[in-house]
């Protein structure tokens, strides 16, 4: 791509900031409320890529959705299946629909092919296809082994109602299984081999599944027990959280600039495990507010922002921010424990180091982890490739409060998950 904005350097005043819905709770609640046995209406839905993959899959499988006056989504559900029983599928990048889809198509059964955009294809999901076949599923690989395109057929129950499933590469594998297991109507039991990554994500998927009628017993993120004439039964209305994970950036702002910056839609209550993204700015030198709806992060006159070394395994989306604002750390800092990286919408880890190092930065990467030293002055006017992956845009725009101007590629890629968030961010 050549399009690029250029971001002067600046500084920031106060300022409050409505975030746009969850990400990760909105394809959740609406594949939820699709199977519900009744109809739901869905407050503050993120409008993005990736929900409008899902909203497209939806519609292809013949799910009625309809937009009310006031702008919320009413979604009714299909009683636990799709009338369309026969379906190709474009899901895009789209890791919170293609996974969820992949399982529940498959145990449901009928013809339908997934596939998106090349990055997906280079996504694995062999760890979920092994699980679902374990389960009696008929998935093929349309390409390389392990990896999408897949083509799903027809299920055929083995009667095995014990499932393993790796917990190391993507905590996707593990929801996707989760949500679609209670359409069989048996009991089931998850185990979950080696160590469970991302796992505030997993309790994301267990409080919207219990949200919505199902109840499911989890024995220390090790085993998984399903109930047996399990049905999903939507609440009346659905209000999605702010996006934790997009707040990042803002609050990180307000440690930055030392200015108070609000994010509003998100507080202490959140269900989401990047609102803890706070809580590790506050050991680096923020201040913290917290309220029911909002978090607020400042930084006291004086105080410097102070170099780190953290596991990040708890936040991993939100964790791409602290690279960033390692560049204004005291010292060499450090993430640790976050292999997921690799498996994104790009590998996270080396597409970090490469940009971070045109700003001057020394950076060590590893397997799962790497290490930061921000450089005596800052390069200006560093071109800054995003590799299709919103995160990595939406990070260096920071780079901007710290007394450089910076230019990023392809500034639409943040529509996957913030369509117009460079508007919102200059408006700081």
């Amino acid at each position: 791509m050549t399009d690029f904005i250029r971001l002067e350097a600046r500084r920031i005043g106060a300022a409050a900031v409505t975030m746009p819905g969850s990400k990760s709770i909105s394809n959740r609640t609406l594949l939820l409320a699709a199977l519900s046995d009744n109809d739901c209406e869905i407050r503050s839905l993120l409008k993005s890529d990736d929900t409008d993959r899902m909203l497209d899959a939806l519609r292809a499988l013949g799910v009625k959705l309809e937009t009310l006056p006031s702008g919320s989504l009413k979604v009714y559900g299909g009683g636990g299946r799709f009338a369309v029983r026969e379906a190709d599928l474009f899901l895009g990048n789209a890791g919170t629909a293609f996974r969820p889809l992949t399982a529940v198509l498959a145990l449901l059964g009928g013809r339908y092919r997934l596939h998106g955009v090349e990055r997906m294809h280079e996504r694995p999901i062999g760890d979920l296809v092994d699980a679902l076949r374990s389960a009696g599923a008929q998935i093929n690989y349309q390409g390389k082994e392990g990896y999408p395109p897949l083509l799903i057929g027809e299920r055929q129950d083995q009667g095995k109602r014990s499932l393993k499933i790796k917990g190391s590469v993507s905590s996707q594998f593990l929801t996707a299984l989760l949500m679609a297991l209670p359409l069989t109507g048996e009991a089931f039991e998850i185990e979950v081999e080696g160590v469970l990554i991302s796992r505030p994500y997993i309790d994301i998927t267990l409080n919207l599944m219990a949200k919505f009628g199902v109840q499911v017993a989890n024995e220390d993120y090790r085993r998984f027990r399903l109930p047996a004439a399990a049905r999903y039964c939507a609440p009346q209305v659905v209000q999605v959280e702010g996006d934790a994970s997009s707040a990042s950036y803002f609050l990180a702002a307000g440690l930055l600039g030392g200015e108070a910056v609000r994010v509003n839609g998100v507080g202490k209550n959140s269900i989401q495990g990047d609102a803890a993204f706070a809580l590790e700015l506050e050991k680096i030198g923020a201040q913290v507010r917290w309220g029911e709806d909002f978090i607020e992060v400042s930084r006291p006159a004086g105080q410097t922002v102070r170099a780190f070394d953290i596991d990040a395994n708890h936040i991993p989306d939100a964790a791409m921010t602290l690279a960033v604002v390692a560049l204004a750390a005291d010292g060499s800092s450090t993430l640790r424990n976050i292999a997921s990286w690799r498996v994104k919408e790009t590998d996270r880890i080396a597409a970090m180091a490469a940009e971070l190092r045109k700003l001057g930065a020394t950076v060590e990467e590893g397997a799962d982890f790497i290490r930061i030293t921000p450089p005596a002055k800052l390069n200006a006017d560093a071109l800054i490739a995003t590799y299709d992956d919103h995160r990595m845009a939406m990070c260096f725009s920071l780079v901007s409060l710290l007394g450089v101007p910076v230019r990023i590629l392809d500034p639409k890629c943040t529509d996957k998950t913030f369509p117009g968030y460079f508007d919102v961010f200059n408006s700081l």
